[in-house]
């Protein structure tokens, strides 16, 4: 794998996003959704095209411009890459990895709904993502059952009226910030309204993939909450944190959010200590704190990404030895019917 700094790819990302003049929707629109096209644009081997175009029918090629922008060209190892490229290994059937790794089908009392902790519970507020993540556990989860509408909302806001026990609620998806801000703005207030609530947390890679997706009328919506506001990133190699992305962080910090960051260990993307360090450290540039490392979930068509548990210890054995304590995110494994994350 070749390791490189951030800094080498800031400069075609800022280019890109001083010279654009659309909105995040028409980006999102725009992005890449085939697979002879992604490995023209990279300028990657034509051998790698028949793999790409094989994965792309299991699960399909998603990538917008301003993500693109901060991958090397014609560097199969480069670690922005590796996330978003489908491989040939994605059609490998493997022992022990499934279609729903979480059994999160078992967990979901309403449309929409996903409930496995205590005191706090998920909506899927978009079925869309801004980006498709090789390795994403969801990649096969029946979103045509769960694809959020007012009605469905409604029924899934009285399961949550109903429960006094929850504190706080999860907008997940795909991505809750692939939804409209009208949407986004008439579900956090109705949201506002249930009074045992506490917490509203975002899990999103939107402003990562898209930075201009965090704009004026986003910002209006989300300061007007009462709700404490936590907003969890996914970002897993230093190289997806440009000048753009830091903005987007800044904007966000400045609305009142707390800012967590949640990434996998994947093979050939962040799998060394320096990969992990220059992440962590790049995080706090962005004024986002590191939350969890997360083992693969064991999601059929990902199972070249694995890192063993063992050696996934070690590296954060060794990050410790590197980094002060709030920078090293926690070792997690989620296994279905846990009461919460499992530490290794």
């Amino acid at each position: 794998m070749i390791t490189r700094s951030p800094t080498n790819v800031q400069t075609n990302t800022i280019a890109l996003h001083e010279d654009a003049s659309t909105r995040w929707q028409t980006q999102l629109a725009r992005a890449i959704r085939d697979p002879r096209e992604l490995c023209r644009r990279l300028d990657l081997n034509p051998q790698w095209l028949p793999g790409a175009e094989r994965g792309h029918e299991l699960f399909e090629v998603r990538v917008p411009e301003a993500y693109l922008a901060r991958i090397h060209h014609g560097d199969p190892d480069d670690p922005l890459l590796r996330q978003i490229v489908p491989l040939a290994e994605e059609d490998v059937a493997t022992e022990g990895y499934v279609p729903d790794p979480l059994a999160e089908t078992d967990q979901t009392p309403r449309q929409g709904v996903i409930h496995k902790y205590r005191g706090r519970v998920l909506l899927i507020a978009s079925p869309a993502c801004a980006i498709n993540c090789r390795y994403c556990f969801r990649r096969h989860f029946p979103y045509q059952e769960n694809s959020p509408s007012r009605e469905q909302w409604r029924d899934s806001l009285a399961y949550i009226q109903q429960d006094a026990s929850l504190r706080e609620v999860i907008l997940s998806g795909g991505d809750p910030l692939a939804s409209s801000d009208r949407q986004l703005d008439w579900l956090v207030g109705q949201l506002d309204a249930i009074p045992h609530l506490k917490r509203l947390r975002i899990h999103t890679r939107l402003p990562v993939v898209i930075p201009d997706r965090i704009d004026d009328a986003l910002s209006q919506w989300l300061s007007r909450t009462r709700l404490a506001k936590i907003v969890v990133l996914h970002i897993n190699h230093a190289n997806e944190i440009d000048d753009a992305v830091i903005k987007a962080c800044q904007r966000l910090k400045a609305l009142g959010a707390t800012l967590l960051n949640q990434s996998v260990l994947l093979r050939g993307v962040n799998d060394s200590v320096d990969a992990l360090d220059a992440l962590s450290e790049r995080l706090f540039d962005a004024d986002i704190l590191p939350y969890y490392l997360h083992v693969l979930d064991p999601v059929s068509g990902a199972a070249h990404f694995d890192v063993p548990d063992d050696e996934a210890r070690s590296l954060v054995d060794a990050l410790r030895s590197r980094l002060p304590g709030f920078l090293v995110p926690r070792l997690v494994r989620e296994i279905p019917g846990e009461a919460s994350k499992t530490p290794l």
